[in-house]
């Protein structure tokens, strides 16, 4: 309990203000430098850019993309990933 090897966490942020976000965050980049693999669902790029080496983008349940953070983000190859990334609002 005290030193998983694997955390799943789904939106662990939601809700929180910046300073409880911050915490939450410094929290999980502890648990990273301590070894434990994390799994982590959120919709929030910023914050998938301040704590994730590996990104999978899911869309309509399939993954699209799968790749260093840097790569999906700077360079998505499906059209779903190019248009959530850019900021662009598309209907389904």
């Amino acid at each position: 309990i005290h030193r998983p090897s694997i955390l799943f966490l789904d939106e662990p942020t939601s809700s929180l203000d910046p300073s409880a976000t911050k915490a939450v965050e410094d929290l999980i980049k502890t648990a990273t430098l301590e070894g434990t693999k994390i799994i982590m669902v959120t919709h929030d790029i910023g914050q998938a850019r301040r704590l994730s080496d590996e990104v999978i983008f899911l869309n309509q349940g399939k993954v699209t993309e799968h790749g260093t953070s840097e790569q999906v983000m700077t360079q998505p190859s499906s059209l779903a990933a190019q248009q959530y990334f850019s900021g662009q609002i598309v209907s389904t």
